[in-house]
């Protein structure tokens, strides 16, 4: 599988809202440090973002809380990629977040979550955020925070609204406060299987899922040390591909309302994340797989 004529419109398209977006994205959280935790090339990063938007990825997702000791997600965002193009829609996410010194802080409680997107929209340089995520772990309800965002919404800070981490009733109770465009969730090939209802509750809804972990191998994400499965490998070989592109194709094949985000901060995986929107498992392939 070359990668002479690669674009990320190969993959189709899909609604967030009132935008569309190509089916294969980039996630940010890879560009700020690299595998060993030291901070990554600030000229490689920036580099990566461009060659992503030059191969027609229009889906960015960050947040203010991916950064490193000398690295920000949104700040690279900001140098690599201002003036925007106008067809990029950049996915940020609240929630939780860091202090300093990188160690997590409590969940936001529902009045700190302006903050939150005034401080995306500061590091991004913009006066709008195309979509925000709302970031739960754990099953409490989340209507207090999500209705503040949806408040956000009215007031013109947030285009979009979704969600993440989620279990599928607060996917409902979100919906029942303001439209949900994306519900961001983990899950891959062998990985988190038990989404695979809520796939399709979010293709009844028209609403995108977006899930993050999609290339991951024995429980880690690929590129960390972790062993591929057999199965994986052998229809790598037959189709000339590598398994982080087979665990693409495999996830794009999910539903066309599933968008994929693999992030990278190395340009050569770029271009392999992003040729694997062209790349059509066979039912017989998919069937194999699926035993994973």
């Amino acid at each position: 599988m070359t990668t002479d004529t690669v674009s990320a419109g190969a993959a189709g398209t899909w609604q967030l809202g009132d935008r569309t977006v190509n089916r294969i994205g980039l996630g940010a959280m890879r560009l700020t440090a690299n595998a060993d935790g030291g901070p990554s090339d600030r000229d490689r990063a920036v580099a990566v973002l461009r060659r992503a938007v030059e191969l027609g990825v229009n889906h960015i997702d960050t947040a203010a809380f991916y950064f490193s000791p000398l690295r920000s997600a949104n700040e690279l965002i900001n140098r690599a990629l201002s003036p925007y193009p106008e067809d990029l829609v950049i996915v940020t996410k609240v929630g939780p977040g860091k202090d300093p010194s990188g160690g997590w802080l409590p969940m936001a409680r529902p009045e700190q979550l302006r903050g939150q997107v005034e401080e995306n929209l500061r590091q991004l340089g913009r006066d709008h955020l195309d979509v925000v995520n709302l970031r739960v772990y754990g099953p409490e309800p989340l209507g207090e925070h999500f209705g503040a965002l949806a408040e956000l919404v009215d007031a013109g800070l947030i285009r979009h609204l979704g969600v993440s981490a989620v279990r599928p009733h607060q996917v409902a109770e979100a919906r029942a406060i303001a439209p949900v465009v994306c519900v961001q969730n983990s899950y891959g090939l062998g990985y988190r299987r038990s989404n695979d209802e809520l796939i399709r509750d979010c293709a009844a809804h028209g609403t995108a899922f977006v899930p993050f972990f999609s290339i991951v191998t024995s429980g880690r994400e690929a590129g960390a040390i972790g062993e591929e499965h057999p199965e994986v490998l052998a229809v790598a070989r037959e189709h000339g591909v590598t398994p982080a592109q087979v665990r693409l194709a495999w996830t794009l094949s999910r539903g066309p309302n599933v968008l994929a985000i693999p992030g990278t901060g190395d340009p050569a995986h770029l271009e392999q994340n992003v040729a694997a929107g062209a790349l059509r498992l066979s039912p017989a392939a998919l069937a194999r797989l699926d035993a994973v």
